[in-house]
């Protein structure tokens, strides 16, 4: 974990050097041809160049190179040339209508929510694709006990879990519950998972098939692992494709 967050450190270090250098870099390449080539295709090619930054850096990239940008335009780009300050009318409603303030934000906000959108799309996708091979896998299983513990491994993984273990005798004493809808309730309460994970030291899923109580899978969560809303509802749905099994089970045994 401390590796990890080191990457990401130097990752951010590196996204926000580039933020910052690259626009000087693309604002020198033009000096040759500032003469023939106008300020507002210049100004669009800075947009092209903000959003990929914004892209790869995220928000605090895309702002840096918004205002990287319009120093360097306006520094060599903008008469009079090689100094901090524009003269002529065009110029100015270029730097601040198009690269700045207008296109800049917008394009950073644009990519920061595109973003965000990709990582949900994936994130349930592969949701999505757990329950199928969960599904896929189960139902190729030859032994039932084989079958409880490989649902209850999947488990671990959705929800971040140190163990779980299938109980078939529900007469135990209540713990924290995990409900169809993925809300939690320990103690009569909703408890707020999303911030503070599930509460130990032991949860449980029902496993119920039209409305039978078959038996339970024991969570024993990590402390202060958060774990999200739709990773909970993913882990119900996966005790429901359980319960079907364990019901047809107990009826093939008479």
């Amino acid at each position: 974990m401390e590796l990890l967050g080191t990457i990401r450190r130097h990752r951010t270090r590196v996204a926000l050097a580039t933020a910052l250098l690259a626009p000087f870099g693309a604002a020198a390449g033009f000096v040759p041809f500032r003469t023939s080539f106008t300020n507002v295709g210049a100004a669009l090619a800075f947009v092209a160049l903000i959003e990929g930054l914004a892209i790869w850096g995220r928000r605090p990239g895309g702002y840096v190179a918004t205002v990287s940008s319009a120093l360097w335009f306006d520094f060599f780009l903008s008469p009079p040339y090689e100094r901090f300050t524009i003269s002529h009318r065009p110029d100015l409603e270029t730097t601040i209508s198009v690269v700045v303030v207008v296109v800049g934000v917008i394009v950073t906000e644009l990519a920061a929510r595109s973003r965000r959108h990709l990582e949900r799309a994936g994130t349930e996708s592969a949701r999505v694709t757990m329950l199928a091979v969960a599904a896929s896998a189960m139902a190729g299983i030859p032994k039932f006990d084989e079958v409880l513990a490989h649902a209850a491994q999947s488990l671990v993984d959705v929800l971040h879990l140190r163990s779980c273990h299938f109980e078939a005798d529900v007469s135990g004493p209540p713990h924290a519950q995990i409900l169809a809808d993925g809300s939690v309730v320990h103690v009569g309460m909703k408890w707020p998972a999303n911030e503070f994970g599930i509460p130990g030291p032991e949860a449980e899923i029902d496993c119920e098939w039209r409305g039978e109580k078959l038996g339970r899978f024991l969570l024993n969560p990590t402390p202060g692992e958060a774990v999200t809303r739709e990773d909970r509802v993913a882990a119900v749905a996966l005790v429901n494709l359980v319960a079907g099994l364990v019901h047809d089970q107990r009826r093939a045994k008479g």
